[in-house]
């Protein structure tokens, strides 16, 4: 009987080590895929300009499109502290290259300014679209101030917006917002973008340079990264500047 006991007691506490294993083993298994706070900034601007460009007729005009040469998605900006003193965010910028791939993104932050966060709405997704390659010149030394550095304005929304519109994009920076599902041209002016060189760092290593991760493509490592972002460039802004070549 007490042979019968042990077993049984040796049987429950086996049984209860493996359960106790497998949970370990899950919880390990959860946070090595959980993604580094680098590389959800990246996937969650990858999946905003992705959401924003699947929207029937409520998109970025391909015009605009075709025309950059540099795109900027920062998700989630939201409200200083205690809604005091402006807005708040962390994002991506990319520069095309000559041949119209997209260089390895750099992190960057937006703050100051008091644009849009109106009517009760605490957060919205901002991108960015550089038309022309001065825009991207004070970056190049940390900061951008727009519309005192840089040109900015309003983007026009959707394919029509075309028509009637400044076609000739003269403006350096066109920039949008999204909030509660409503996406719309945007003015930013006397907010000010920053390179987030602690980001940029944990990613490419020092010394990091802004030209010439602009000018770089990412390494494989690196895509584990910054490949959202990347791969959202590559079939977004591509495809429409394919379909207005084909037109």
């Amino acid at each position: 009987m007490r042979s019968k006991r042990f077993s049984i007691i040796t049987a429950t506490t086996v049984l209860a080590l493996g359960c106790l294993a497998t949970l370990i083993s899950t919880q390990t298994g959860a946070a090595a895929v959980k993604l580094s706070d680098d590389a959800e900034r990246a996937s969650n601007a990858g999946a905003v300009l992705g959401e924003i460009m699947s929207a029937p007729d409520q998109d970025i005009p391909e015009a605009l499109l075709k025309k950059a040469v540099g795109i900027a998605v920062i998700p989630h900006v939201v409200k200083g502290a205690f809604g005091v003193g402006g807005q708040f965010g962390k994002g991506l910028v990319s520069q095309k290259n000559a041949d119209g791939s997209w260089g390895a993104p750099v992190f960057l932050e937006i703050s100051g300014g008091s644009f849009g966060l109106q009517l009760g709405v605490q957060a919205t997704d901002l991108i960015m679209v550089f038309t022309n390659h001065e825009g991207f010149e004070p970056l190049l030394k940390g900061k951008l101030k727009l519309g005192a550095d840089a040109s900015a304005a309003a983007g026009p929304v959707g394919r029509k917006a075309e028509i009637g519109t400044d076609i000739q994009l003269k403006t350096a920076i066109y920039s949008y917002s999204r909030s509660k599902g409503l996406f719309a041209g945007i003015s930013l002016d006397g907010s000010v973008l920053s390179i987030d060189d602690s980001a940029n760092e944990n990613v490419y290593g020092k010394p990091f340079t802004v030209a010439k991760t602009f000018a770089t493509k990412p390494s494989a490592t690196q895509m584990n990264t910054v490949g959202p972002y990347i791969l959202a460039l590559q079939k977004y802004v591509s495809r429409a500047e394919s379909t207005r070549a084909g037109k």
